[in-house]
């Protein structure tokens, strides 16, 4: 009965938490290897892509409760989502448009591409911030949970509790059918083996015939999605705040990075990577290890490596590591 506890305790506190956070963060660092592997630069102002996007789906949102339509039990941001894409697509390709291409026709190095990159990140993380303010907003509406802690005690008879938020329910059934159909339109469909063309050989791929300038404002809208729908999911997992997303682009980067920049399964494993390492080294594990141990052996303290304040630098660590070496990455991207 105690292992018991202690299985459920940990999918608890630590599977089903690293799992959604995994699969957000997963979602972002495929944002960043597509700008990457087709656009070749850095793009630094992805987290504030994301903070973008998910201001527009909760403006959105606010607007349809406000005309009394939701979708019932689920969050109403998921019907807000589409408008919210669209939003954060328009704002890329101007972005585009007025800034990226004026030094992708001058055969700007990469570095200067990402100093721009900065410098639209700033831009955006002040016009977010003016628009919907720097405060936190909660948005996730309809039914909190899954299942309650409440309701498995009395089902199982444990001493422990499994909570499933909807939030986490709904993170993880996304990612895996946004992850599916991306890789669908990238291995079927003529666009997306375009796409793939002109990361592989640009030079190649324009005496093919293909059109750099639409692979571009594909890419984008691309782009677009996945950071709004990675920036949504975050924010009904946890709440919205525009800091926390610019804070959120080192374990987007850093998962990016150590599955292999460039590679879209790397992409993957790298955010699941990050997300286990963060949540299983600064989650306290005394009443895991209460339950495991024999009578008189449980832990005083928390057994905590690292306070959850410091999450970030587990995947700055992770990240200095990988490139130190192996900067191509797990999956062996393009070499940093």
């Amino acid at each position: 009965m105690d292992f018991l506890n202690a299985v459920v305790a940990l999918a608890n506190f630590v599977l089903i938490p690293a799992t959604a956070y995994g699969a957000q963060l997963a979602l972002g660092a495929l944002g960043v290897t597509l700008i990457y592997g087709i656009l070749r630069f850095s793009n630094f102002a992805h987290g504030d892509t994301m903070a973008f996007g998910t201001m527009a789906t909760i403006l959105v949102t606010w607007a349809l409760q406000a005309a009394g339509i939701s979708l019932g039990p689920l969050p109403t941001a998921l019907l807000a989502l589409p408008a919210g894409i669209a939003i954060t697509a328009l704002l890329l390709l101007g972005t585009d448009r007025a800034v990226y291409r004026f030094y992708r026709e001058q055969k700007a190095k990469p570095v200067i591409l990402v100093i721009v990159s900065m410098g639209v990140m700033f831009i955006l993380n002040g016009l977010v911030r003016f628009i919907i303010g720097p405060d936190d907003h909660r948005f996730a509406d309809g039914a909190r949970f899954l299942i309650d802690a409440r309701t498995f005690r009395e089902m199982t008879g444990l001493a422990e509790g499994l909570a499933i938020r909807t939030s986490q329910a709904i993170t993880i059934v996304t990612a895996v059918v946004v992850v599916a159909l991306l890789f669908w339109f990238l291995n079927r469909t003529r666009t997306g083996k375009s796409m793939r063309a002109f990361s592989d050989n640009e030079d190649l791929a324009l005496l093919s015939g293909i059109n750099p300038e639409r692979v571009v404002a594909i890419t984008w809208i691309i782009v677009a999605a996945l950071a709004t729908t990675a920036g949504v999911l975050y924010g009904l997992d946890k709440s919205f705040k525009a800091f926390t997303y610019f804070q959120l682009l080192l374990p987007i980067f850093a998962a990016a990075i150590v599955g292999g920049l460039g590679n879209p399964l790397g992409a993957i494993a790298g955010g699941f990577l990050i997300a286990y390492s963060e949540v299983t080294i600064t989650y306290a594990w005394k009443k895991v290890l209460t339950y495991l141990l024999p009578d008189g052996m449980a832990p005083e303290g928390l057994v905590q490596l690292l306070s959850t304040e410091y999450k970030f630098a587990v995947s700055f660590v992770i990240l200095v590591i990988v490139l130190l070496f192996r900067p191509t990455g797990i999956f062996r991207g393009k070499s940093v």
